[in-house]
């Protein structure tokens, strides 16, 4: 018995599927049946039953959640104690969060220095992932801090610091369309287009807009950044729909922006873990981050 077998134990009993469980996880849906298969023959009992395509636990299998529970928690402690004994030694505060990679880049190196003129005895770890993922690392306590989307696919969450901004179309200053006051769907009808990946909510949205628009969108790049998408749009490999918020933290002096029609909204949040009160360490940096956001907006306003 080991702790990856006790943690897909509780995945699978907080999510009753291995499917969703390897999600949170971060591993295969066959890792996770391969996990719970030796954890049964260790412990030498059935845990789960298969009912209507979900797994419920048996009465052994609940009779052990708890417990199970208690064991993963308290070595996730260890791991964290262990962590920051390693990045900041015994009288240094470690901060853990994660971001978008495009306010990894171009906006946390102003937040952190401004952070740190207050605060030199904390440490920061900075992760960058997708909604998502920051979901699923705030509910393993691998950070303390993340920023989603809200409202979030997963629940346990306590968001105080909260965002609005809407999907903007990134073009060169060149560009035809740049001369437009806002970009529809039917104007990118034949354009190049660097759009988000396939898996991601804007780019459901965003084909659901050229779906309704009945226009057939000419995609040559696919990225995983809006970073990335900017610098493509200005360098006039495609127009980019994005985040404004997000896209306000590149350099904007090879591209402009204008208002995506029909608008998609978005409401963002700098989320912690409900069951666990954060630091003042922590708090005092999501409120530094949460200034440099209400920065962006108050720029976005100013436009």
């Amino acid at each position: 018995m080991n702790l990856k077998q006790l943690e897909a134990f509780v995945a699978i009993s907080t999510l009753h599927t291995t499917t969703a469980a390897a999600q949170r996880l971060g591993c295969s849906q066959s890792a996770v049946s391969r996990l719970l298969s030796q954890l049964e023959e260790d412990l030498g009992l059935s845990l789960f039953v298969r009912e209507q395509g979900r797994l419920t636990p048996t009465r052994e299998g609940d009779a052990l959640v708890q417990e199970v529970e208690t064991i993963v928690e308290a070595a996730r402690c260890l791991e964290r104690h262990a962590q920051q004994l390693r990045l900041a030694g015994t009288q240094r505060k470690l901060v853990r969060i994660m971001v978008p990679n495009t306010f990894a880049q171009f906006l946390l190196p102003a937040v952190m220095q401004h952070f740190y003129e207050t605060h030199r005895d904390a440490v920061l770890e900075v992760f960058s992932g997708t909604y998502d993922a920051s979901e699923r690392a705030l509910l393993s306590r691998e950070v303390d801090l993340a920023f989603v989307r809200l409202p979030t696919r997963l629940s346990g969450f306590s968001v105080k610091w909260r965002f609005n901004s809407e999907s903007v179309c990134v073009i060169p200053r060149s560009h035809l369309l740049a001369q437009n006051a806002t970009v529809s769907a039917r104007d990118l009808d034949g354009v190049p287009l660097v759009l988000l990946w396939r898996q991601s909510a804007l780019r459901h949205e965003v084909d659901a807009a050229f779906r309704s628009a009945r226009v057939t969108p000419n995609v040559v790049a696919e990225v995983h950044s809006v970073s990335v998408a900017c610098a493509m749009a200005a360098r006039g490999v495609g127009a980019a729909i994005v985040n404004r918020l997000i896209a306000q933290c590149c350099d904007s002096e090879q591209f402009v922006m204008r208002p995506f029609v029909p608008t998609i909204s978005f409401e963002t949040g700098i989320a912690s873990l409900e069951s666990d009160p954060i630091s003042g360490t922590c708090h005092a940096f999501a409120e530094c981050l949460a200034e440099a956001l209400d920065n962006l907006h108050a720029l976005r306003e100013a436009d």
